[in-house]
């Protein structure tokens, strides 16, 4: 038609015409690096309440608070969660899709509708006025670093209650530079909750942190915002489903295509809306914002694992490092089977998986080399920046290569280098680099650090799909409950006193491991009846005293 559908801006960027796009998709078969995406938004009635730019990221709605208990947002990455709490934090002025003018507060209240004129209102007085009406708990605990990298934790936090209910008495005289990623994230929710706030925003408050840790924080998260104790307004973004599922009361949903668009559900009850995004259709507005369910065994597996061909057998392992000593019970590992490995922080889980990888040598024996392993590392450094695509060039087995692509969503990141991804990109990226090995092991040390509700479970099926065929075996170690439940069929146990004394149990089945863990947290498990993914009982539940009376402490 002789209209400029693509053009380049003053910066050098190409810029697509959305208005002239009539959604052919030609461009997008055309493009060798897979960097254009047509969507066409069929719930796209409105203009967006925020778009960033030209051809940019857009949210349609808005969350907000209740003053009748905990609003948990579920989504994927990239969907628009912390753009919003941006939003309602007064941080981000949202624009209604016209990027190219100024806007003012005064402005956005215009636009409104007479529910979210009463929220934009009360937030712009309020801090107007100076009022500490906002606590905001961010994303990325790192930050802390860059403003306070040379101050003492002293420095930062002297409430003493504060300081034993998040446990850093023994980090007092560190400088904040120096705290570990687990130990950020208790300081800077100690932080929030030091403040007189009127409303909560908690943005992923469990990264890092170990079970026991992640099950403390809930407890006083669900606390602090407990309408019956005459609580806050709480809004939390997490991943961990179990422990959303715990804190929330409503929940909105997050949807549509990750860094293009995100769409906010209308709000649910907690468990409703939870299940209603695993089956990918939103009912009381119709919309399936996903082809496939996700599905969660009804019955918890208890391989008998005991009548395979054993694999790989070691020894008592001893290991003092530093101060801290760490004591593994002899153990075996079986072909066709995955192995969860659960325990606190600091207890030497670690330690373990790179003694069985031969990164680091026990002080008692010598581990024969007598299988082949591939090992994804805790913490994923880049050494040399390259192409995804040549990282994972190297691949033995063409159907898991794809396999990884496809469960992973790693075909839009090939020609991306490594030192552009996100924390969950690079970590996806590890854990195909890992299973496209040709190894008898594959050893996992916490694999859904930073991948969202549905990475985690798309890991899940995909390391059980590859282990099924019984020729390799898996050890996982990680800290979200539901990841270790539906990857294992048994399980390793650590406990002990972090950071001096760490103690491994042999290999035993899941249930008993289970049960002990869950145990040593005073917590009990249930499966939802409509879906079985797993959830935890409210404390002091009819259910909870149930199962602790009868030392079922894991599913009856």
């Amino acid at each position: 038609m002789g209209e400029e559908t693509i053009t380049i801006d003053d910066k050098g960027y190409p810029v697509i015409s959305e208005h002239l796009c009539t959604g052919c998709g030609i461009c997008v078969k055309r493009c060798p690096a897979d960097a254009i995406r047509i969507i066409n938004l069929v719930s796209e009635k409105d203009k967006p309440f925020h778009q960033y730019g030209p051809n940019m990221f857009r949210i349609y709605g808005i969350p907000l608070p209740s003053d009748k208990g905990i609003v948990g947002l579920i989504g994927k990455n990239g969907i628009g969660k912390t753009t919003a709490l941006n939003i309602l934090s007064g941080q981000l002025i949202p624009n209604f899709g016209e990027y190219d003018r100024e806007w003012t507060w005064d402005d956005v209240l215009e636009r409104l509708s007479v529910i979210e004129q009463g929220y934009f209102r009360e937030m712009i007085e309020k801090k107007k006025r100076g009022r500490e009406f906002l606590a905001y708990k961010i994303q990325y605990v790192d930050k802390l670093i860059d403003v306070y990298g040379e101050k003492r934790v002293s420095d930062l936090i002297s409430d003493k209650d504060l300081i034993d209910r998040f446990e850093l008495t023994h980090l007092l005289d560190r400088k904040v530079s120096e705290l570990s990623g687990g130990e950020l994230q208790r300081l800077i929710i100690a932080g929030v909750f030091a403040k007189d706030a009127e409303l909560y925003f908690f943005d992923e408050p469990t990264s890092y942190l170990d079970i026991r840790q992640r099950i403390r924080i809930a407890k006083m998260i669900k606390e602090l915002g407990d309408p019956e104790k005459g609580g806050k307004k709480v809004m939390v973004i997490e991943h961990d489903l179990a422990i959303l599922d715990y804190l929330s009361d409503y929940v909105y949903i997050f949807y549509g295509q990750e860094n293009a668009f995100g769409q906010v559900s209308h709000i649910r009850s907690a468990r409703n809306g939870i299940n209603e995004y695993l089956s990918g259709y939103l009912k009381d507005e119709n919309v399936r914002f996903r082809d496939h369910e996700i599905h969660f065994e009804r019955y918890s597996r208890e391989a008998e694992t005991s009548e395979n061909e054993i694999l790989i057998t070691y020894p008592e392992l001893v290991k003092e490092v530093t101060g801290f000593r760490l004591t593994v019970d002899s153990g075996s590992v079986n072909r066709g089977e995955v192995i969860g490995i659960i325990g606190p922080n600091a207890i030497g889980k670690t330690t373990f998986i790179k003694m069985l990888a031969g990164v680091i040598k026990p002080d008692n024996t010598n581990l024969s080399e007598t299988v082949r392993i591939a090992y994804k590392p805790q913490y994923i450094r880049v050494e040399e920046d390259m192409l995804v695509s040549e990282v994972l060039k190297d691949r033995y087995d063409d159907w898991i290569f794809n396999e990884c692509v496809r469960r992973l969503n790693l075909r839009g990141l090939m020609d991306r280098r490594l030192s552009e991804l996100s924390g969950g990109e690079l970590q996806r990226v590890a854990i195909a680099t890992t299973l496209n090995k040709d190894a008898d092991i594959y050893l996992f040390d916490e694999p859904s650090a930073f991948l969202d509700v549905e990475e985690r479970l798309h890991f899940i099926d995909l390391l059980r799909q590859i282990i099924s065929n019984g020729e390799r075996s898996a050890l996982v170690v990680d800290h979200d409950i539901v990841v270790v439940d539906g990857v294992s069929d048994r399980m390793i146990v650590f406990s002990g006193e972090s950071g001096k004394l760490g103690s491994a149990s042999s290999p035993m089945s899941k249930r008993e491991g289970m049960n002990r863990f869950l145990r040593d947290m005073g917590i009990t498990m249930r499966r939802d009846k409509d879906t079985y993914r797993p959830r935890i009982n409210k404390p002091g539940s009819t259910l909870d005293k149930q199962q602790k009376e009868r030392g079922e402490y894991y599913y009856v």
